[in-house]
């Protein structure tokens, strides 16, 4: 049941992401061009996001899931170097790839050699990122 739903979970997401065309990568650097040719439907995906996102956490306090297991805990509130570092990288390669990750293997769905690339070099980044920042711990940790 749990793998029928989290399948369902995910092909709704998907959907959800290509109709509002998050796929596309022109309308997430036109949300990005503020001072050209500026898009702001971006604005209207994200609130449609949060604004549930925010009220499902309020909801989960006490519960447990329908399928078992727990709920994750809560994101942490502060703001550390590592959450600042990134963010900034995130942001810049969403800038300039035009993808995150959620629309990114959405788009792989219909093809196209940016999504593939765009995937592999995060898988490149999610298998190198451990390593580099187990080397800066243990280097600040020295200092």
């Amino acid at each position: 049941m749990r793998l029928v739903l989290s399948f369902s979970a995910g092909g709704l997401f998907g959907l959800g992401l290509f109709l509002s065309g998050m796929t596309d990568t022109r309308k997430v650097q036109g949300w990005l061009d503020i001072f050209g040719n500026w898009d702001p439907t971006l604005a209207f995906v994200m609130g449609g996001a949060i604004i549930p996102m925010a009220i499902a956490w309020q909801l989960t306090r006490g519960r447990r899931p329908l399928v078992g297991g727990s709920f994750p805990t809560p994101p942490r509130q502060e703001l550390d170097r590592r959450l600042v570092i990134g963010s900034v990288l995130f942001g810049m390669g969403w800038g300039l790839a035009g993808l995150c990750p959620g629309p990114a293997m959405a788009s792989l769905s219909y093809g196209g050699t940016g999504g593939i690339v765009f995937m592999i070099a995060m898988a490149a980044g999610m298998i190198a990122a451990p390593p580099v920042v187990q080397r800066l711990d243990h280097t600040a940790a020295k200092a």
